[in-house]
């Protein structure tokens, strides 16, 4: 209130009031932002006091003001998770859900402000699976690495012996030319995310929301055949058109990338598809959680 000005304060007075859950806007004055969109949370009573629907209804009230009046962008607080005591991992998902949902009909850029990283704690249950799901692959992967250095000597000899099979019996086999081998190129990664697109009967926007991803990004790629996405965005619209594992992994070849349980960001990631949970938003959560890097933009 004291840096958006004195005039911020006469205008709320007009205001007559706000309910819980409900919404209502005000101009930002002073402030960097345009607007101001006011809302009043519940106080937390143990939840037996319709408090998560109340809270949904503070996110729902504010993005339909934000819709209304056509702005780009709106940045939201963990509402009520401070002095009125709801739990801020509770807070986060009535947030998270609220906000995911609107997302996929709407074209706006929300901003979800937490000031420490304690109100991405995901339940206990969840982070033991995951991290359970971790150690077995670590361990895993580090034996099939201890005997793949065994099996290489092993193959290293093998191809000594070919080599000198090769050169002593001269080759009948014709050998392609360069063109031959450029004009053979498979489809690259654009062809295989649009041509799956069409295959779901999905609409660009859908898929671009639901992978967390910037419209912008989006044409950039679509208009752009041979784009090469980074690797949190070719996974973010794995996750996005439900790929299995193996479509995933099919996805990623197109953009030069592959899936290693020497990686935990992989490991999470192949945790949610087997699991089969696609909500980026939960998926980025759990990899906010384990100090990972973020899917979509």
């Amino acid at each position: 209130m004291y840096t958006a000005g004195p005039q911020l304060l006469e205008e709320c007075r007009t205001l007559n009031g706000c309910e819980v859950g409900q919404a209502k806007i005000t101009k930002g004055y002073n402030l960097p932002a345009k607007y101001v969109i006011h809302t009043v949370g519940p106080i937390w009573r143990g939840g037996n006091y319709n408090e998560e629907k109340l809270l949904s209804d503070c996110y729902k009230n504010s993005l339909k003001i934000a819709k209304e009046y056509n702005l780009e962008s709106i940045a939201f607080p963990l509402i009520s998770t401070g002095a009125y005591g709801y739990p801020v991992d509770k807070g986060l998902k009535v947030a998270i859900s609220v906000i995911g949902d609107f997302l996929l009909n709407n074209d706006i850029k929300v901003y979800l402000v937490v000031y420490n990283k304690d109100a991405f704690k995901i339940s206990e249950k969840l982070f033991s699976s995951i991290r359970q799901y971790i150690d077995d692959r670590y361990v895993k992967e580090h034996i099939i690495e201890r005997y793949n250095i065994i099996e290489k000597d092993i193959i290293y000899n093998k191809e000594q012996i070919n080599l000198f099979a090769e050169t002593a019996v001269p080759s009948t086999k014709k050998k392609r030319s360069l063109e031959d081998v450029v004009n053979e190129l498979d489809e690259t990664f654009t062809q295989m995310l649009l041509r799956l697109i069409d295959e779901k009967g999905l609409t660009d926007a859908q898929v671009y929301k639901r992978a967390n991803v910037d419209r912008r990004l989006f044409s950039k790629i679509r208009s752009d055949i041979n784009y090469k996405p980074s690797k949190s965005t070719a996974i973010a619209f794995a996750i996005a058109l439900h790929l299995n594992l193996d479509e995933t992994k099919d996805l990623l070849s197109k953009a030069g990338y592959a899936l290693s349980h020497s990686n935990k960001f992989d490991i999470i990631i192949e945790y949610f598809i087997k699991e089969e949970n696609y909500n980026v938003f939960e998926i980025n959560e759990a990899l906010f959680a384990f100090e990972q890097n973020l899917l979509g933009v």
